[in-house]
C-alpha cells in the first residue's frame, strides 16, 4: 500500500509540474495569450458566455439537454479552475483531483464533466507546449508502443462512458463518483495518515518524486524478452536498457482507460507506470508525456466527447483561464508559506473531493432502486457533500489568497534582489 501510496504521489507531483511549465508557457507569451483571446471570446460576450445561443458543438443547451444550463455552471467553473490552480500551483499535487467533482457537484453530469476536463487540458497542453525543448528526452519507440495502446485504452474507456450514461444517466454518475471515491479516499486518508506520522521527514526520490534505482517490479519486467524490444535511456544508463514494447502498449491501454472515464490528465497514471512499473528514468518519462497528454486528451476529448455533444465549451474554457490565474498565485504563494502547513491542505483538499462524492452515492443508489432511501434524505446528504467540498476548498483557496496578498512585500524584495544580482552578473 505505501509503494502504491508514493507512486500515485509521484505522479501527482510530475504531472503538477506539467501543469506550472504549460502555464508558464502560455502567461509568459503573446502569442500563447492571443489564442487564448480568441478561444475565450465566448466568455467575454456576456450573452454568449450564458451559452443561451451558442452553436450545440460550442457547448449550447441543445447539446446536452439532461444537464441544465444555469449561469452558476459557468461562474462556477472559472471558481473551481482557481481553486484548482492555486493547489496545483501552492501544494504542486492534486489539483486535477477536484475539477471533475466540482463540476459535478455545479450539476453538470459526470459524463460532461469528464469531457469538458479533457478539452480543458487538451487547450492547455496544445497552447502550453513547446515541443522543440523536449524533444531531447522523447523515446520516439517509447512514445508509438504507448500511444497504440493509449487509442485503444481511450476507445474503450470512452465507449463505455457513452453507453452507460445512455443507458441510465444515473448510473453513469454513480461509476464516476465510486472511481473517485476509491481513489480520493485512498490519496486522503493515507496522506492525511503520513502527514501526521511523517512531520519533518524528508522522502527520498529523484528530482521529478521517482524511486531511487529500479524498483523489483521494473527489474524482472526488463528481464523479459518479448519482442518488439525498445531500447531506451542510452544517453543516462551506459548501454541503456531495454522493455517489451507490449509492457508498454498495455500500460498506454490503461493510461487511456482511465483518462477517458475519469477526465484527468494521463500523466497521473503515466509517470507511476513508466518508472516504478518499466524502469525507465524520470527524464525520459516526462518528454514523452507531453506527447501522449497531446494526444491521449485530444483523441479523448474530441473524438470520443466533443463530436458527441458532450464536452461543455464555455466551462472548459472559463477552467482554463481560472486554472491560469490560480497556478501563479499557488506557486508564487510557495515562497512565503511553510512548506508543513502545504502538506497538511494537500490531504484536505483531497478528503474534500472524497467527501464530495462519498456523499452523493446514496442519492444515486437509491434512484437505481440498490438501497431504500428517502429521495429528501439523498438529496440532503448530497447537498451537505457539496457545502463541505466548496467550505473547505473555499477555506483552502482565501488562506492562500491571504497568504500571497500579506506576502507580497517578501516576493517583490527577492525580484529587486535578483534583478540586482542579474545586472552584476551581466556588468561582470
Amino acid at each position: 500500500m505505501r509503494g502504491l501510496y508514493e507512486a500515485l504521489m509521484s505522479a501527482s507531483r510530475a504531472h503538477a509540474k506539467w501543469e506550472i511549465e504549460m502555464s508558464n508557457n502560455i502567461v509568459r507569451s503573446r502569442k500563447h495569450l492571443l489564442i487564448l483571446l480568441i478561444m475565450s471570446l465566448p466568455l467575454i460576450i456576456p450573452a454568449i458566455g450564458h451559452a443561451a445561443d451558442l452553436p450545440s458543438f460550442l457547448g449550447g443547451k441543445s447539446a446536452f439537454g439532461p444537464s441544465h444550463f444555469t449561469p452558476v455552471m459557468f461562474y462556477g467553473s472559472m471558481a473551481v479552475g482557481v481553486c484548482a490552480g492555486l493547489i496545483t500551483g501552492c501544494i504542486g499535487a492534486g489539483g486535477g483531483f477536484v475539477i471533475t467533482p466540482a463540476l459535478m457537484s455545479l450539476g453538470v453530469k459526470g459524463i460532461l464533466a469528464v469531457g469538458t476536463d479533457q478539452f480543458h487540458i487538451f487547450a492547455k497542453a496544445i497552447m502550453g507546449t513547446v515541443i522543440h525543448r523536449k524533444l531531447g528526452n522523447v523515446n520516439v519507440s517509447l512514445a508509438i508502443a504507448f500511444l497504440v495502446g493509449s487509442g485503444i485504452g481511450v476507445t474503450g474507456g470512452g465507449s463505455l462512458n457513452r453507453s452507460l450514461y445512455n443507458a441510465n444517466p444515473v448510473m453513469s454518475d454513480f461509476v464516476i463518483s465510486t472511481i473517485y471515491v476509491v481513489i480520493l479516499g485512498f490519496l486522503g486518508f493515507y496522506s492525511m495518515y503520513d502527514f501526521i506520522k511523517t512531520r519533518g521527514q524528508m522522502n527520498q526520490g529523484d528530482a521529478h518524486g521517482g524511486p531511487v534505482g529500479l524498483t523489483p517490479l521494473a527489474i524482472k519486467l526488463q528481464k523479459v524478452n518479448l519482442a518488439p524490444m525498445i531500447k531506451f535511456d542510452e544517453d543516462i544508463i551506459p548501454g541503456g536498457r531495454k522493455i517489451s514494447g507490449w509492457f508498454v502498449a498495455l500500460c498506454g491501454c490503461v493510461t487511456g482507460f482511465l483518462a477517458a472515464i475519469m477526465g484527468v490528465g494521463g500523466g497521473f497514471v503515466t509517470f507511476p507506470m513508466f518508472v516504478y512499473g518499466l524502469g525507465v528514468s524520470s527524464f525520459t518519462t516526462v518528454g514523452t508525456d507531453i506527447l501522449q497528454i497531446i494526444f491521449t486528451a485530444g483523441y479523448s476529448s474530441i473524438a470520443q466527447y466533443a463530436i458527441y455533444g458532450y464536452i461543455f465549451y464555455t466551462l472548459a474554457m472559463g477552467m482554463l483561464v481560472g486554472s491560469l490565474l490560480g497556478i501563479q498565485i499557488g506557486a508564487a504563494t510557495t515562497k512565503v508559506v511553510p512548506g508543513i502547513y502545504i502538506r497538511a491542505f494537500y490531504a484536505i483538499a483531497i478528503m474534500a473531493g472524497f467527501v464530495n462524492r462519498a456523499f452523493a452515492l446514496p442519492e444515486k443508489m437509491g434512484q437505481m432502486g440498490y438501497i431504500s432511501i428517502a429521495p429528501k434524505t439523498g438529496a440532503v446528504l448530497n447537498t451537505i457533500g457539496t457545502w463541505l467540498f466548496f467550505g473547505l476548498i473555499l477555506l483552502f483557496a482565501g488562506w492562500i489568497i491571504l497568504s500571497f496578498i500579506k506576502g507580497i512585500p517578501t516576493l517583490r524584495a527577492e525580484t529587486a534582489e535578483a534583478a540586482v544580482s542579474d545586472g552584476k552578473g551581466v556588468s561582470q
